[in-house]
């Protein structure tokens, strides 16, 4: 006992110490950041928005910006040519190369000044998510707040772990050399974002480039540039503080020509929207082979079994569904219920749905806002005709507050939809709107096939009282994200990487795998006991080769893998002895027949 005293002291001494640093408050400047511009939701002077008709918007050189929840203007950005694009993306590649050489505790404290000003700065980051894309504050809070001080956290505790050097088992055969990865900055990453969080999009794939030694260029959605471009302000005041160099993130706004122009300039490609536009990313990377991470969106399974608190689960099952007006690429888009609490289940989602109230997010206190892009909620009934047609039948819908006539038509009502199967559109393209379709399964079997029955593959949900069967079930559903008795909780824990299969893309960014995939990965050797151990090639394979060098590599395969040991020292043996009358005066020779 006497042993254990010292080292139960020194151990209570350390905690202590590491608690009393805790509560030393860390020395993190304040950033300003100019909102003056930003004005007022409730301006009387700010005129309503009206869409150009007859032509598409790409055709100009302007990037409209408007509240989808008013239809108020917000003013334009330019669409960017593609030789400013190059501009751009060139003044980010002189900035990164010196970045690269800046050190992990200039990196974390960039991120501190960043997570310090969202804290002291949520409201105002959330009111302009919300009016840029028509979320609630509630909403931008959820996915925008927690999601980037989340992911800046984890960058601040495991980072720097993940990016040194990492040691590897150098083998048999190289059993005197040291093996290692080194992870090296890319250059230039380039991101290509979707307007549905338009505050965490543009910092997810910022934080990890920038931590990683990189710089980025960001092309936002032209259905969030007004957001996109005053969250870009915060990022430059922040590396402004740590002495970054001008230029290392920039955010262009722009169309199809402005995002081509970006894939063909930069060392990797980070897109989040479509399957469409992301196979023609895909094609235009090919020409300069630039990799590419393609996160295109999900069907998710939402998987209800037999032995669940109905209730509980009800109410996770409308936050899945509704989350930012169903907006949301790993939103619940097809609930599968077991038929023994179908009624039940159904029943008590009807109850909360038809409470829910839908209306413009500033304007009154709202569960649910307004759909972002324009004609969507015309897409998202016709997926419900095509249903109706097909037998199934709306069982409950929410409702609307006052919309103002002027935006009537961006607003769709939260809908539960039953006696739904997997022949109409509804069960197969992703919605992204506030839909409930609900089907009744009878064993874990047909659920796994009815999750399985997609093009997507993002993630899924299954709900349990035993988590064996619902790991089970999980399991066995061909996504790349799976969460057991919860939903979207994978995307809470930064450490794990994000991304799906099929029509839901492929890589993976967030978590190690998200970051080191901004990172050239060198594969390293080195001589473990240099200079006194070192290669040499043996003698019978040394040119000109030796009669006997195929003989003495058969003999050596065996001495280092052979299965049997006394198979291996035979062989070593005979690897001993070819090599002793390689070295003789008469083994030396060549024949020359």
């Amino acid at each position: 006992m006497a042993f254990w005293w010292p080292l139960i002291v020194l151990a209570l001494a350390y905690a202590i110490c590491r608690f009393l640093l805790m509560l030393i408050p860390p020395n993190v400047p304040s950033i300003d950041v100019d909102a003056s511009d930003i004005g007022n939701q409730s301006q009387e002077n700010s005129f309503i928005y009206i869409p150009p008709r007859g032509r598409t918007q790409q055709s100009d050189e302007k990037v409209k910006c408007y509240e989808p929840a008013t239809m108020k203007y917000l003013g334009y950005y330019p669409a960017l040519p593609a030789d400013e694009v190059k501009e751009r993306v060139a003044l980010a590649r002189k900035a990164q190369k010196v970045w690269a050489k800046s050190s992990f505790k200039q990196r974390r404290q960039f991120l501190r000044i960043l997570l310090k000003y969202i804290i002291e700065h949520q409201e105002l980051i959330c009111e302009i998510s919300s009016r840029d894309t028509g979320k609630t504050m509630v909403d931008a809070s959820l996915g925008e707040i927690m999601t980037t001080c989340e992911k800046i956290t984890w960058l601040l505790s495991e980072g720097e772990k993940w990016l040194k050097p990492e040691c590897r088992s150098s083998g048999r055969s190289m059993f005197y050399k040291k093996a290692k990865v080194e992870f090296h900055p890319l250059g230039v990453i380039g991101a290509i974002v979707s307007w549905n969080y338009p505050f965490h999009n543009i910092f997810n794939p910022m934080l990890a480039a920038v931590f990683s030694g990189n710089g980025i260029v960001i092309k936002v959605s032209e259905n969030a540039s007004w957001s996109g471009c005053f969250y870009l302000r915060i990022i430059q005041a922040a590396l402004a503080a740590v002495g970054a160099p001008d230029g290392l993130v920039d955010v262009i706004t722009g169309f199809a020509e402005t995002g081509e122009a970006l894939v063909s300039s930069v060392d990797k490609i980070i897109f989040v929207g479509s399957p469409g536009v992301g196979r023609m990313i895909m094609k235009n990377a090919s020409e300069t082979l630039t990799p590419v991470t393609l996160e295109l969106g999900g069907k998710d399974a939402f998987i209800v079994c037999d032995d669940v608190d109905v209730p509980h689960v009800a109410q996770i099952a409308v936050r899945a569904s509704l989350q930012s007006s169903g907006q949301n690429c790993a939103g619940a888009e097809r609930f599968y219920v077991h038929r023994d609490v179908y009624s039940s289940f159904v029943s008590e989602v009807a109850k909360i749905v038809k409470s829910v109230l839908a209306g413009p997010p500033l304007a009154g206190k709202y569960d649910m806002g307004a759909i972002c892009l324009l004609e969507h909620s015309d897409k998202l009934q016709d997926l419900v005709d095509d249903a109706i047609d097909k037998g199934a039948e709306i069982l409950a819908r929410g409702s609307f507050g006052h919309l103002g006539e002027d935006a009537v038509d961006q607003y769709f009502p939260p809908t539960v939809i039953v006696n739904v199967n997997h022949s109409m559109k509804l069960m197969q393209e992703e919605t992204f709107g506030p839909i409930m379709p609900i089907m009744k399964f009878n064993t874990d079997e047909e659920a796994i096939k009815l999750a399985n029955d997609s093009r997507y593959g993002l993630g899924c949900a299954v709900f349990s009282g035993s988590q064996r069967r619902a790991k089970d079930i999980a399991s066995q559903i061909h996504c790349g994200v799976a969460a057991i008795n919860d939903f979207a909780s994978n995307y809470m824990c930064q450490s794990l990487p994000f991304g799906g299969v099929k029509d839901s893309g492929f890589g993976r960014f967030a978590g190690v795998e998200g970051l080191r995939a901004c990172c050239l990965v060198k594969s390293v050797v080195e001589d473990r006991w240099w200079p006194y151990i070192k290669t040499k090639i043996p003698k019978p394979i040394q040119y000109p080769v030796a009669e006997n060098a195929f003989e003495f590599q058969e003999s050596l395969v065996e001495t280092l893998y052979g299965l049997n040991i006394w198979d291996r020292l035979r062989a070593l043996v005979n690897v001993l002895k070819l090599i002793s009358d390689q070295n003789s005066p008469v083994g030396s020779t060549r024949r020359n027949d």
